[in-house]
């Protein structure tokens, strides 16, 4: 693509297409916003696995044609990530046919062994977690939240604020006392 050399271009093109796709990627970054990244729905976790596809493909392409397919399939993956974010900012119905809802796994240090059953969450997984957040106590932990990105929040104190929990699948026992 670039001398005649065999090794030495391949190491230069290598060097030249990796640099040139993340130039790409970060020009695309910076149109589309920072929520390009930031792994807030199933749909960003999934869209950042594809976008580093992508620029390995880019990376490693031999030919021009293979390069330029994968710059433009880098650009679709964030036309269709706005796309798919506007729709969801505009129709609720959208956004939960698109995406997970959290759910949450110990409540006021109670595992909720429905949730982690349909989750597929186990409770050595979650000690794990609560290991990893400092919690010495489980009866401080106020919630256990699987995020729609499969990321696990902690949260700990002495009360839970409500709206913390807005749009959080809830154990059933919970959606049964607040319909009392």
């Amino acid at each position: 693509m670039f001398v005649d050399e065999p090794v030495f271009d391949t190491v230069l093109r290598g060097m030249v297409l990796a640099a040139a796709a993340l130039l790409w990627v970060t020009m695309l970054i910076r149109m589309n916003g920072l929520r390009s990244l930031s792994k807030m729905s199933n749909f960003d976790f999934v869209m950042t696995i594809a976008l580093g596809s992508l620029v390995a493909s880019a990376a490693v392409s031999t030919e021009w044609k293979a390069f330029v397919q994968a710059l433009a399939a880098m650009a679709s993956l964030f036309a269709v990530q706005w796309t798919m974010n506007q729709l969801r900012m505009k129709w609720p119905r959208f956004r939960a046919l698109v995406q997970n809802r959290p759910v949450v796994l110990v409540r006021d240090g109670v595992f909720q062994e429905d949730a982690m059953h349909d989750t597929r969450v186990t409770r050595a997984d979650l000690f794990e977690k609560l290991r990893a957040s400092n919690v010495s106590d489980i009866s401080n932990v106020r919630a256990v939240i699987l995020e729609t990105t499969g990321d696990v929040s902690v949260v700990q104190g002495e009360k839970l604020d409500r709206d913390l929990l807005e749009g959080v699948d809830r154990p059933a026992q919970e959606k049964h006392e607040r319909s009392d």
